[in-house]
């Protein structure tokens, strides 16, 4: 009998420590929206330089259909919006976990494109012929734009003349422009920076759209795994924040 209680505990115990190692070599994933691509992986390569061998997989996109990937089953732990709306998409859904839900970021939206002096200012995009946007059915900055455009009059001009080029997200938007495909692009000024041959032509009136912030969250099943809250906890810690403004990217402090 005693021989029996130590293979059943023996065994017990293998098999919660198989199950442990299991769920510390899952990875941890990450849905982030595509203006944050870059600074999302140089925090992940700073976390798991400091936190040992924890993969971190990252799915980048317009921030819409993320959050509908994670409506749907996609697998994720962590979701970083480029706006508020998708993230209340997720919390109605109860797709997330509405204690760990902070704003992550700031950003701002510019006119980028090649060198253009006679584009200052949204007056002056009328005169162009071709303007990317990313969609705005699933990209915020599509919908910041159109906001902008609406605010100052432009966009029923500009879609009865077909001018808009829709882009699936904001990287996709500003590639056109970098490229010389479009005439220009509204963007985050993050992306911006990051362009190749386009340059900012002009930063576009805070007052024509809403803020433009990043809230991050875990979701349900993040919430139960150690590893991701322990990536949440670093995300919004000052070490972060701090790669983030070298990112162009503004933090709520």
């Amino acid at each position: 009998m005693n021989h029996l209680r130590t293979l059943v505990t023996t065994l017990a115990t293998i098999l919660l420590t198989t199950a442990s190692l299991l769920q510390a070599s899952e990875p941890i994933r990450i849905s982030v929206p595509a203006s944050m691509t870059d600074a999302v992986k140089e925090l992940a390569a700073r976390f798991e330089a400091s936190a040992g061998p924890i993969g971190i997989v990252i799915n980048s996109g317009a921030s819409g259909a993320l959050a509908k990937q994670i409506a749907e089953g996609a697998p994720a732990d962590l979701f970083i919006s480029a706006n508020a709306k998708w993230m209340n998409y997720l919390h109605d859904e109860k797709m997330i976990d509405p204690d760990s839900e902070q704003v992550f970021a700031t950003n701002t939206l510019v006119f980028a494109g090649l060198l253009n002096p006679a584009i200052t200012g949204m007056a002056a995009v009328t005169e162009l012929e071709r303007i990317a946007i990313a969609s705005p059915k699933s990209a915020p900055a599509g919908e910041y734009a159109m906001q902008a455009l609406e605010g100052a009059g432009l966009a029923r001009a500009l879609e009865a003349e077909g001018k808009l080029v829709l882009a699936k997200d904001v990287r996709h938007a500003l590639a056109y422009a970098d490229r010389g495909e479009t005439d220009g692009a509204f963007v985050y000024r993050t992306d911006a920076l990051r362009a190749s041959r386009a340059v900012i032509l002009f930063e576009v009136p805070a007052a024509l759209y809403g803020a433009v912030t990043y809230p991050v969250a875990l979701t349900k099943g993040g919430a139960t795994k150690p590893a991701a809250r322990q990536l949440h906890a670093f995300l919004t810690g000052a070490g972060a924040r701090q790669i983030l403004r070298q990112h162009g990217f503004g933090t709520p402090d």
